[in-house]
């Protein structure tokens, strides 16, 4: 497994600080791997660790509550500063308690916890201030390319669209394998993350919606229209259970809404969103006879490459025409644009002209997966191989 230095450097800068240090983000995106890598940086420093990995049945039938936790650390431990290392610590009933308990013992504590029982509203509660969290995702191309080129495998743009970056899929030897491993993996998600853990008892009707939202990825949606839509399918639900819904998605770190702004209302658009996917293999797994619905992957993949890059992002109203990224880092603004392709004129002029009466003060761009170069003076136009491969705009 590569070295996920881009997470592990974020996390340096509280490995002596008492506030809990939490790793979260989607079932498989590598928490547990980035937690190794953290733990092993620290050797180099310290032999103060204590680590425990509650997937391990030979931990859990020696632990059990919170307070064997606490007592195994205890007797484990050297004088000093100790570093506790908890994985998958949901497993223990008041796990919550051992970690507030620790900190207060001079213990510097990580934690990761899967999603069915360690959401980002139960830690926030939980731990009630006394924490700092790492979201952390899937790989984006430049990782693909590195863990690929380690299993001596070929990573290609195309194949990344359509299957994304879910880490374990490279160790399968073939496409089937790979798909039966994220169908298994979104069933755990779906199932277990969300459904058993909220109870849900319209399990049928929430497994159909979560089917339309992953395979819509990237499109303007709005809890009524939904509604609509499902009802007019025979899929009885509200808007307001539609709201419900997709915030079990959003906490669980399948989908991500990202919001509408506008310069002339001065506001963000509050009745509407944009839903995006955190892997567009969630997508690619939904669709039939290999049609895969390469465009909206595309942009979906720009938007992770985005976040990933430490941008804020939202969805820009230019007046009527939809800007699809207001990237901004660091006071800058960077306006961008996403197409499959704009070799066709109707397209050409339907990208370009988003960008008409922005200031000239910020930057405008335009990525796509063409060859040819189709920048003009006021637009840089980014081929999509070579935005993969960028570390800022």
């Amino acid at each position: 497994m590569i070295v996920r230095n881009f997470y592990v450097q974020d996390v340096r800068g509280f490995y002596d600080s008492d506030l809990i240090k939490v790793f979260t983000g989607v079932r498989r995106s590598g928490k547990s791997i980035i937690m190794e890598q953290v733990a092993q940086e620290i050797r180099q420093k310290s032999d103060n660790i204590v680590y425990l990995d509650f997937d391990d049945r030979a931990v859990t039938s020696l632990i059990q509550t919170w307070e064997d936790i606490v007592s195994y650390v205890n007797q484990n431990r050297k004088d000093g500063l100790c570093y506790v290392f908890l994985d998958e610590v949901q497993e223990i009933n008041g796990w919550q308690y051992a970690c507030r308990s620790l900190r207060r013992e001079n213990c510097s504590v990580f934690i990761t916890g899967s999603n069915s029982k360690l959401l980002s509203k139960e830690f926030t509660k939980e731990l009630s201030g006394r924490y700092v969290s790492f979201r952390i995702r899937p790989f984006v191309y430049m990782e693909l390319l590195e863990y690929a080129a380690q299993l001596k495998k070929e990573m290609t743009v195309t194949y990344y669209l359509v299957w994304g970056g879910f880490p374990k899929r490279l160790e399968f030897a073939t496409l089937d394998e790979e798909r039966r491993y994220i169908n298994d993996l979104n069933k755990s998600i779906v199932e277990n993350d969300i459904i058993n853990r909220y109870k849900i008892r319209k399990a049928d009707e929430f497994k159909k919606l979560t089917n339309f939202i992953l395979i819509s990825n990237a499109r303007i949606y709005s809890a009524k229209s939904i509604s609509d839509y499902m009802n007019s399918h025979g899929v009885k639900c509200t808007a307001n259970t539609v709201q419900k819904w997709i915030s079990y998605l959003a906490e669980a770190y399948i989908i991500e809404p990202i919001s509408r702004y506008s310069k002339k209302a001065k506001k963000e658009l509050e009745q509407s969103q944009k839903l995006y996917n955190c892997d567009v293999a969630l997508n690619s797994i939904r669709c039939m006879n290999g049609r895969f619905d390469l465009t909206r992957n595309l942009e979906n993949i720009i938007y992770n490459e985005l976040l990933f890059r430490r941008y804020s992002v939202t969805v820009y109203d230019n007046n009527g025409k939809e800007i699809d990224f207001l990237a901004e880092k660091n006071g800058k603004k960077y306006y961008v644009q996403v197409a499959y392709s704009v070799e066709d004129e109707k397209a050409y002029e339907r990208e370009f002209s988003a960008f008409k009466g922005l200031s000239q003060i910020d930057k405008k761009i335009l990525i796509t997966n063409d060859e040819l170069d189709y920048s003009t003076s006021n637009v840089e136009h980014i081929k999509l191989k070579d935005f993969l491969l960028m570390k800022e705009l």
